[in-house]
Formats: structure tokens, C-alpha cells, sequence
């Protein structure tokens, strides 16, 4: 039942937790449907500085009509005011040339999304982070775009430095169509009240009076003074100043809640979320005399939800006669109605023009976008010597059709500026996902992969009733490259990243909320590292899913966890939160690839910086679609490694074979063309196939990096590019789970004994052995077989993977024409039910065939280059393998017979090199951590060195960017060894003498070398342990030889990330080990070991005799261990079970 209120009022000041983090919750549609419920005809959304929730707004004020509920949606924003950015930005700029104080300044800047400290907002502020509160209304779409251009110029970098900022000048600019308020008791006034209340009321009022004077020679009468009630002494003080100051200017008075979480019930959820958001960065200022949560709502002294007029009546009487001021009724009982009257009165009802926004600027002069999309098409087309072709030339008109019906050409002309600015600057993907099924974006240069030549759907990718806009995903080998060269091109008002709203998750918010109730962190762990894993089989069972990964939802781990059920029942205060708290946002970072491209987009959507980048506030992906709503299109422009490693590798063929010193990207670019473009390389080149997919000699190749991938494809042997794309679709934990890939070798292998429904069935599904690998394979089979149009076929799919309509009347409907369609085809009704659940059965397992086809292509050509250019692509391969990969990846090149030399100073560049041999990879200067670029470009420009004098007295070199912190980098690092000559009794003595105590003079030098003769060598250890910190790189080869690793494979015992649970025994290398006691008292040891395949694993040790027992670091050992999936590694008695080798 809706609640009634005898007293009109909306709430005009209210924060959710879309846009003020940490300081409200709720996301704006629960504080719409309370405000509803709660007898309120509208609700304004004022977030600290951002209009972040606007799109939620937006959207839920539309699904509330759709339900019959009238209610209007008020688009604000609190903003943070200054009155001069110009004085403002003066002290900013002084503070910055002193260095301490730059220090902090921009480790401040570094921060992500705001939080406000509404502590710090109630008081004297100093002019660097300075800050009122103003709140700010949209009358009307004018409003709206100008609020939008506030919010976009606050995010400035002039403008920013903890908190965005706006002032007089940007008000007097763009104030046409905005109601303005002077906010809490952070705002204007209350700026006015916190600096003068020392000095008397009559300082107080004065500056009230010239804020007063300013404000309404900008807004005139949109300008209102904004009172508050709460059991807060200032908050009075400061009313009774701006009521005074209202009537002396005639100003209207206006109250507001000021809600931050959507119940009264929510009070102490916020509280926890607010402790929660300053975890791990100090105490706020509102929190320094606080350190528990507050045991009622009565102790914070305000209650912050949306209230109705009712209720904020009987909030003024109560706190104003519990603090003892008085007021005049009529005035405040006005002022609460007043909120009513601005909101329906005042503010237009409107809802954010929408209009699809793509950029003019890529349509030619005197074409519409149709028409330019229609010629650049064909010229595509004959570019590729297609253009007589019937079956392409028909194929394009038809999806030329479509796509103009739908009215999506700027939307490929926008795809293709992209494409162009990419392909001339980097290699990008040959396609990805389903638009490698369109003849268009073949023709156009936005994929690389012919969809006729390999039998790819455009009704995959965009069917022709299709309403919302296709998704081009777009690979490219740097996307922040290309990122920054587009904005750079058009503008950052043209180009904005996407933003990505991380959120509190159960596991993580589990943990925080336990630490701040001192709950024991074993005791958390041991519940949280479990329940996940407990609660999904029940979950899967629940929506009947038999195979693949499932991520249960927060509620369902709670619902199917014993173990955290029981903690929750032990510690009910955690539950409560969790399920208050869980899902809130918890930081604003950067989409991966997803950038919005449109003209104005300042002006447009309220552009916002988070961490130093300016980007769009509203999110787009998987669970949230907020920009195509608001008529924003997302492009994804995604990097992918692979692409660079192809580079870094043709950069070396061009070097070593064609005699290019320093190839330009344009020679890389040729060299792909000309070789390994999809429309070139010979994809049936069964050389490649047998000499790498057959015989597993992997090193790198895109898609084929996990042993289970590579055994698979061993195992089925493929011999063409549809197999490739079959293995990698098989490959997944659906169709592993439903053990398909053994099912598909075996008929692979024995393909006679495959049955066929017709000769359709036959021709759809030969090249996958009979199974539906494809996803298009249930739209093709439904076309043809059952009479369904392929749109239709495409939609099936979608319903029956749950990612379309789901609807079970489409899918009834489908069915039902199936059916009838077979019988048209003269198949049996029991044949025809039969292939309908059959396509239900692997429609959980398929996958794009217009993916699967782009990619294999790029796994294709990295066996391409690894077949014929062998030393050049191991080197990429070194060169892109992320650190954490990098001793795995040296390991590889081993295995293949490669060398690796040490570290040289005369010899290491800046990327994996190749010695003239062809057969020694020489390790890059660039990996020494702790030694910049600057160092090295010293090194590289004045090598080579034949001694230390050479190195340490090269008038040539600056010595401030070559210091001793680099010098001691090189030498630990091994990168000077080959100049220690003979009067060195080792590298220590060199390093002590050099680097160490480092010599001014050549006589220095010569007394170092006499004084430092006893330091000697450094010890294995040391050498071990400097390798393995500076250059991250642990050298396994000074631990243990490749004889013993072979005499262990040869008693088949595998290293410890290999283990075996039949076999027990294996073997590793202990790098760490951390002794600690049980509850008992009883000591047990965790040793990290590592092993040839560099995945670091640990082993618990119980029954530890610390008198006794020994374990020696850096030392190879074979041991006898169990294995448990919550424990993992254990072992008892180590003396026993424990054997070093060698």
C-alpha cells in the first residue's frame, strides 16, 4: 500500500551509490521505487560532482511508467564550487614547485573515482582542496545539456585535483535552464558560516550576503536558499543565517533531505559502506573520534532517506526543539511545499533526448552515409577482384539492404574511420566475433576473413529485424595506441573510454566486514575459500545446467554454502551486511577496449576522470546497457598481444632475410600483405599442420598455450582451418564437461561410421564430423531442414542459449514452424523432435563459427612463423611474454634447442635479440628491473665498453641518467661480467670497487681495486637471488642441469606442477619456506617451490622438528606428497618423504 502525505514535498538533494561512493547506497531505482511507495510524486538525483546514475535514472523512471507508476525523474548533480578556479588554480600551481608538497599532490591525483569526506567538507578548508557544495536541477533539456557541459569542464585537468570544480565564470556561461541551491551543511552558505562563525554573526551574514549577490545576478530567481533538519547544533545555526539572508534578498527557501540510502532500515549498512570505502587509506576526517558503528540512528543525529512532507515536518519539529531554536512555522511548512513547486512547476517533465549520436565528420562531403557506405563497399569489393563475381556482388547488395533498412551505415563508416587510422599504424586482428560474418566489413577493411570462402553467416551478426546496433569487436596489437591516436585526431570530445563500475563482491566483502567486527582472518578464509566451490553444483542443479562454468549469484552461494551458512548463522551482523552491502559500487575504472566515438560529447553526457583519465561515466557490457539507451554506441577496440608478438617477429625477418636495418611499421605492414593476410597464406599447407599442430611443437601459438589445448589438437590432428576452429570451439568447460572432444577424435578417426539425418544434415555438418560445433549450424540446419528463414534460425539460437529474447512463446512458435516445416521436407515428426533436441542439447556448447574461423586463422599464422622463421618468432615470443610467464617462456626456448645468453652490456638491446648464429636468444637490457630507459639509451649510444674505465669515465655519457642505482642494477644483473678482467678477484670485488663505493677518478678506481681484493665472487646463493629479483627471471639452470631433469622423466616423475594423485612422488625446487605454529602450539612449515614449467606452488609441512628437520632453499628435491582440492600440497615427516637431489 502506498503511504500518503498530507504535506507536499520531493526530495531535491538526494545521492545514490551510482555516483557518490562511499557516502550513499542504494543505486538510484531503489531510491525511486521508496520514494514512490513512500507517497512522493518525484525524486531529484544530485551525486557529488557526476551525473554517474543518470542512465539508471533514466531507464527505471521509464520501466516505472511502463508498471503504471507516475512518477518524474529529476535530473541534478551537487557539484563542488569554488568561487575562482583562476586563484584556485594560482596556489595549485605554487604548491606544485615545491617538491614535497608535488610529492602529495600528485599521489592525491592518482586516486580513482571521488569519495566524498563529508567531515572535511564541515569545516575551514585550505584553498588547494577547497569545496562547497551547490546543488544544481535541469529545468529542461537546455538545462540538462548545460549541466552536462558543468560536469564535463569540473573533470578538467585545470579543473581537478581531488574533487572537480566548477565557479562563478562556468556558472555565468552555462546556467541557462538551471535551478541552483545553496546545499547542506557543506555548501555555499555553509563555506560562509565555517570561515566566519569565530568571528560573530555579523562576518557570517556579510559573506552569505555576497555569496547571495553573486549567485542571484546568475541565476535571478533560480536561485534558492536551502535549509536542512537534523539533530546537528550547526545545522540550526546555520538555517537561521539563511533564512535572514533569504528574506533580506527575497529569496526563495526551499528544504531537502539530503537522502543518502534508500530506507530508514539502510542507516547502518551506509555507515559500514562508508568504514568500508577508507579500509587500507587512513581515517577520514569524519571518523577520527569514531571507531565503532553507532548502536542506533538517534547517535548520528539524522536520518537520510527519502521522507515525504510528513516526515520531514516531523523532522523540523523534533531536532529543532531537541537542539532549542526556533522557527516560524508557516515559513518552513512553505519551504517544504516549495520542493513540490520547483519540481512540478519549475522543472519540465522530459527525459534526456536520446537521438542516436555518431560522427558526421566520417560521411565525404555531398554523400549521405548510405550513399559513401555503398561506395566505399564496392570499391572494396573490386580492390579484392570480386566485383564480377555474382554470389559477392548479390551478397552485398543484400547486406547493404539491411543495413541501410536499419539504419546503421554512419555506424560502419564510423567502424571503418577506425579500421583505416589502426591498419596504418598496426596490425590488427583478421576479424573477431560475429562480424567476421559480414561481406561489408570484409569489403571495407574492418576484417580480414572472406565469410563466403569460409562459409560465414551475416544473419549471425545482424539479422534483418534486428533493432538494436550490431557490436564490432576490433583487434588491434596496442589498443591504448590507437585509443590515443583517435583522440588525438578528432578530439576528446569526440573520443571517450568507456567507464567499468567494480563492485563489492561476496568474497572480498565477507573478509572487510568481517575485519571490522575483529572476527579471527583464519576463521573468515577458511569459510570463503570454500563456499563457492560448495555452493555451485546446487546452483547448476537449480537451473537444470549440466555441463560448463557457472558463477552462482550471491544469494545462491548463501543458500547452497553449509559452511558460510553457518558462519553467517554465527555471526548474524555479518549476514546482514553483506546482503545490504554486496553488489554497491566499490571503484570506477576503464573498460578494457569500449570507447565511445561522437561529436560534442561534452556537451552531450557528464564526461568524468577517474586515475587521470577522462572518460564517459556510464557503463556497457554483459550485465549493465547504459550508453545505447542514451544513444551512445559502444566501439570495443581491443589489444591483443599475439598481434604484437607478429610484429616483434616480422620485425626480425626483415632485419635478418630481407636487409632492413630499421623497419618501418609500413615494411612490417607490406610483409604481412604479402605473406600471412588470410586472402594470401595458404591455409591448407599441411606442411604447417603436421610439423606443428601434429607434433605439439608449441611455443606461443595464439589459442594453443594450455597442455589440455595441445594435447586435444594432437590428438585430433587437424588439417585445415575449420578443424583448427573446431578444436578451439570443442575446447571449452561445456563441451569438455560433456566429453565431446573424445567424441570428436573418435569420429574423426572413423568418420564411415558417422549417420546422417539427409543430405542436408550431410552438408551442414560433414566438416564437423557429424557434431554441431557451430553455432550457425543450428541456424543453417533449422533454414534448410525445417523451413525457418535464416533470421529466423539466428533468433532459435539465440532463445535456446539464453542470451536472446528467452521468451518461451518465440520459442514455442519456432518449434511449433520446425515441426512443420520438417514435414514439409517429408522427415517424421518423431525425427524431426528428435533434431529440435538434439539442437537443444548442444546449443549450450556452441560456439560462433565466425570467431572460432578468425581466430584459428591467427593461431595459422603463428605456426606459420614458427615453422619457417623459428629463431625469429621465439624471440617475439620471449620479448611479449608478460613477466610473470617470461621463465616458463625461457624454458620453451630450451626445449627447442635455443641458447640464451646472459645478460651483456655490449650486447643486450632493448628487445630479445638473435646472435648470428641463429640458434642464441640474447636477453634484453629492458628486463633488469630497476633500470630505465634513460640508462639505458646511455648504454646503447657509447658501448661498446672493453672495461670499467670505459664505463665508469665516458665523458660522452651522463652519468645522472646512467647513476649508480642503474649501475648496481647492471652489475647484480650480470649484464657487466664480461668486464671483469683479471684484476678483479670476482664480481664482487668488481661491484664493491665500481659501483658500490663508486670511483670519481681512474686513482679511486685503482685504490678500490687493492682495497676491495678479499670480497672475492659472489656466493650461488647471492647470484641466485640477484637474478631472480632483478631481472624476474629465477635461473633454474643454476639449480639443477638438464641431465637430472631428464633421468627424472625417464622414471617418470613429473615436476610438482605436473603432479600425478596415483603416483604421489614429483619433484621442485623450494624458493621460499614461512614456519609457523598451529593453535596447539605445534610448528608446520608452507614452502613455495617452483619447478621447470615456473608455476609457483606451495606445499604444507606438517610435524615440523625444527631441531631436526631441514629443508635448503634453491636446492632440487623429490618428495612423496597428498594432494587435497581445498588444502592442495601436504606432507608429513619431510625427513622421510623429502629427498634432495644431487
Amino acid at each position: 500500500m502506498r503511504t500518503k502525505s498530507k504535506i507536499k514535498f520531493v526530495g531535491l538533494h538526494a545521492h545514490s551509490v551510482a555516483g557518490s561512493i562511499f557516502d550513499a547506497i542504494g543505486y538510484p531505482q531503489a531510491h525511486m521505487d521508496f520514494a514512490y511507495d513512500n507517497g512522493c510524486d518525484a525524486l531529484a538525483l544530485t551525486d557529488h560532482g557526476n551525473m554517474n546514475g543518470l542512465a539508471y535514472q533514466v531507464l527505471h523512471a521509464k520501466k516505472m511508467k511502463e508498471s503504471g507508476r507516475d512518477f518524474k525523474p529529476i535530473f541534478g548533480c551537487e557539484a563542488y564550487f569554488t568561487p575562482s578556479i583562476s586563484e584556485w588554480r594560482a596556489a595549485y600551481d605554487q604548491a606544485m614547485e615545491d617538491k614535497k608538497s608535488a610529492r602529495s599532490i600528485k599521489k592525491d591525483e592518482q586516486s580513482g573515482a571521488t569519495v566524498e569526506d563529508e567531515g572535511d567538507s564541515k569545516r575551514i578548508q585550505g584553498i588547494l582542496k577547497r569545496r562547497r557544495h551547490l546543488v544544481l536541477l535541469a529545468q529542461n533539456q537546455t538545462g540538462l545539456n548545460n549541466l552536462f557541459k558543468l560536469v564535463s569542464e569540473s573533470y578538467k585537468a585545470e579543473n581537478f585535483y581531488r574533487y572537480p570544480r566548477i565557479d562563478y565564470a562556468l556558472l555565468k556561461k552555462y546556467n541557462e535552464g538551471i535551478i541552483a541551491s545553496s546545499a547542506c551543511l557543506g555548501g555555499v552558505y555553509a563555506g560562509n558560516y565555517w570561515e566566519h562563525r569565530e568571528e560573530g554573526a555579523e562576518p557570517v551574514l556579510e559573506a552569505m550576503r555576497e555569496s547571495t549577490r553573486q549567485m542571484v545576478d546568475i541565476f535571478g530567481d533560480r536561485w534558492y536558499a536551502e535549509i536542512q533538519w537534523n539533530n546537528i547544533k550547526e545545522q540550526h545555526e546555520l538555517n537561521q543565517y539563511v533564512i535572514q539572508v533569504a528574506k533580506e534578498f527575497d529569496v526563495g527557501i526551499v528544504t531537502t533531505a539530503d537522502s543518502h540510502y534508500p530506507n530508514p532500515d539502510a542507516w547502518k549498512d551506509r555507515e559500514l559502506y562508508k568504514r568500508l570505502g577508507w579500509l587500507g587509506k587512513g581515517r577520514p576526517s569524519w571518523a577520527e573520534e569514531e571507531s565503532q558503528l553507532p548502536a542506533g540512528v538517534e547517535e548520528i543525529g539524522y536520518e537520510l532517506y527519502p521522507k515525504n512532507g510528513d516526515q520531514m515536518w516531523k523532522s523540523y519539529k523534533q531536532y529543532s526543539e531537541e537542539q532549542g531554536f526556533e522557527y516560524d512555522d508557516d515559513l518552513v511548512f512553505q519551504s517544504i511545499e516549495e520542493s513540490h513547486r520547483i519540481a512540478f512547476d519549475r522543472v519540465e517533465s522530459f527525459l534526456p533526448d536520446n537521438t542516436v549520436r555518431l560522427p558526421e565528420f566520417v560521411v565525404p562531403a555531398g554523400f549521405t552515409a548510405t550513399q559513401a557506405l555503398v561506395n566505399y563497399s564496392l570499391e572494396g569489393l573490386k580492390d579484392r577482384g570480386l566485383h564480377t563475381n555474382k554470389e559477392y556482388t548479390d551478397r552485398l547488395k543484400r547486406e547493404l539492404h539491411v543495413i541501410d533498412d536499419r539504419g546503421f551505415s554512419k555506424y560502419f563508416l564510423t567502424m571503418k574511420s577506425i579500421a583505416d587510422v589502426a591498419s596504418g599504424m598496426m596490425l590488427p586482428g583478421p576479424g573477431r566475433g560475429s562480424a567476421a560474418g559480414s561481406l561489408v566489413a570484409y569489403s571495407l577493411g574492418i576484417t580480414q576473413v572472406d565469410p563466403i570462402r569460409h562459409g560465414l553467416l551475416f544473419s549471425r551478426f545482424l539479422r534483418s529485424d534486428a533493432t538494436d546496433y550490431p557490436d564490432i569487436d576490433y583487434d588491434v596489437s596496442d589498443s591504448m595506441a590507437l585509443k590515443e591516436k583517435l583522440v588525438e585526431m578528432w578530439g576528446e570530445d569526440c573520443v571517450a573510454p568507456i567507464s567499468n563500475w567494480n563492485t563489492l563482491q561476496l568474497k572480498s566483502l565477507i573478509k572487510d566486514i568481517s575485519k571490522l567486527y575483529n572476527i579471527p582472518f583464519t576463521e573468515v578464509n577458511t569459510v570463503t575459500s570454500i563456499m563457492i566451490r560448495e555452493a555451485t553444483p546446487e546452483a547448476k542443479r537449480k537451473h537444470d545446467i549440466k555441463a560448463g562454468v557457472y558463477a552462482p549469484t550471491w544469494e545462491e552461494v548463501i543458500e547452497f554454502s553449509p559452511t558460510l551458512q553457518k558462519y553467517l548463522a554465527k555471526y548474524p551482523e555479518v549476514k546482514t551486511h553483506v546482503e545490504g552491502l554486496v553488489g554497491q559500487v566499490r571503484s570506477c575504472s576503464r573498460h578494457a577496449g569500449g570507447v565511445v566515438i561522437a561529436e560534442d560529447l561534452n556537451e552531450n553526457m557528464p564526461l568524468i576522470n577517474s586515475g587521470g583519465v577522462r572518460q564517459a561515466p556510464w557503463a556497457e557490457g554483459q550485465n549493465v546497457r547504459h550508453l545505447e539507451p542514451m544513444g551512445f554506441i559502444k566501439f570495443d577496440l581491443l589489444g591483443l598481444s599475439t598481434l604484437k608478438m607478429m610484429e616483434g617477429c616480422i620485425e626480425h625477418i626483415l632485419r635478418r632475410h630481407h636487409g632492413v636495418e630499421e623497419p618501418t611499421f609500413s615494411d612490417i605492414r607490406d610483409y604481412y600483405e604479402k605473406n600471412l593476410h588470410p586472402d594470401v597464406i595458404d591455409l591448407n599447407n599441411q606442411e604447417i599442420y603436421k610439423n606443428i599442430f601434429h607434433s605439439g611443437k608449441w611455443a606461443g601459438i595464439f589459442q594453443f598455450t594450455e597442455q589440455g589445448a595441445q594435447k586435444f589438437c594432437t590428438r585430433a590432428k587437424p588439417t585445415n582451418i575449420i578443424d583448427v576452429s573446431a578444436i578451439t570451439a570443442i575446447y571449452r568447460p561445456g563441451p569438455l564437461a560433456a566429453n565431446v572432444h573424445d567424441e570428436y577424435v573418435e569420429a574423426k578417426q572413423n568418420p564411415h561410421y558417422i549417420k546422417y539425418l539427409n543430405d542436408d544434415a550431410h552438408e551442414i555438418t560433414q566438416e564437423t564430423f557429424g557434431f554441431l560445433i557451430f553455432q550457425e549450424q543450428i541456424a543453417l540446419l533449422a533454414h534448410k531442414i525445417g523451413g525457418l528463414t535464416l533470421d529466423e534460425g539466428n533468433m532459435l539460437r539465440k532463445v535456446l542459449t539464453k542470451k536472446g529474447t528467452g521468451k518461451g512463446s518465440v520459442k514455442g512458435k519456432l518449434h511449433d514452424k520446425f515441426i512443420s516445416g520438417c514435414a514439409n521436407n517429408k522427415i517424421a515428426k518423431d525425427e524431426a523432435q528428435a533434431l529440435w533436441d538434439k539442437f537443444e542439447y548442444f546449443s549450450g556448447y556452441g560456439f560462433n563459427k565466425s570467431h572460432a574461423v578468425s581466430y584459428s586463422i591467427i593461431s595459422f599464422q603463428c605456426a606459420w612463423l614458427w615453422n619457417y622463421y623459428p629463431a625469429e618468432w621465439m624471440a617475439a615470443f620471449l620479448d611479449k611474454e608478460p613477466e610473470t610467464r617470461k621463465e616458463k617462456a625461457i624454458n620453451v626456448a630450451k626445449r627447442f634447442g635455443f641458447d640464451i645468453a646472459p645478460l651483456d652490456i655490449n650486447k643486450s638491446g632493448t628487445v630479445w635479440e638473435i646472435s648470428t648464429d641463429g640458434n642464441t636468444l640474447i636477453q634484453p637490457l629492458t628486463s633488469i628491473k630497476g633500470l630505465g630507459m634513460a640508462a639505458i639509451e646511455q648504454i646503447l649510444a657509447n658501448r661498446p665498453f672493453n672495461s670499467a674505465e670505459e664505463m665508469l669515465f665516458n665523458e660522452n655519457i651522463t652519468y645522472s641518467k646512467l647513476n649508480k642505482k642503474s649501475l648496481d642494477a647492471l652489475c647484480r644483473g650480470g649484464a657487466l661480467d664480461d668486464i671483469v678482467d683479471d684484476r678483479f678477484t670476482g664480481r664482487k670485488h668488481f661491484w664493491s670497487a665500481c659501483v658500490v663505493d663508486r670511483p670519481k677518478s681512474t686513482k679511486k678506481l685503482a685504490d678500490n681495486i687493492e682495497l676491495y681484493k678479499p670480497e672475492g665472487d659472489f656466493t650461488e646463493e647471492e647470484i641466485i637471488q640477484f637474478k631472480t629479483d632483478l631481472t624476474g627471471v629465477f635461473p633454474i639452470n643454476l639449480v639443477i642441469d638438464t641431465e637430472t631433469v631428464q633421468k627424472l622423466q625417464e622414471k617418470f616423475i613429473p615436476p610438482i606442477s605436473e603432479f600425478d594423485p596415483g603416483l604421489q612422488v614429483c619433484w621442485f625446487i623450494p624458493r621460499k619456506i614461512d614456519a609457523r605454529k598451529t593453535k596447539n602450539g605445534k610448528s608446520y612449515w608452507i614452502v613455495e617451490v617452483t619447478d621447470t614449467n615456473n608455476q609457483p606452488t606451495r606445499i604444507r609441512c606438517w610435524g615440523i622438528r625444527p631441531e631436526r628437520d631441514t629443508i635448503h632453499i634453491n636446492r632440487p628435491y623429490m618428495a612423496r606428497l597428498k594432494y587435497d582440492e581445498q588444502w592442495g600440497f601436504s606432507a608429513y615427516a619431510i625427513g622421510k618423504t623429502f629427498r634432495l637431489l644431487g
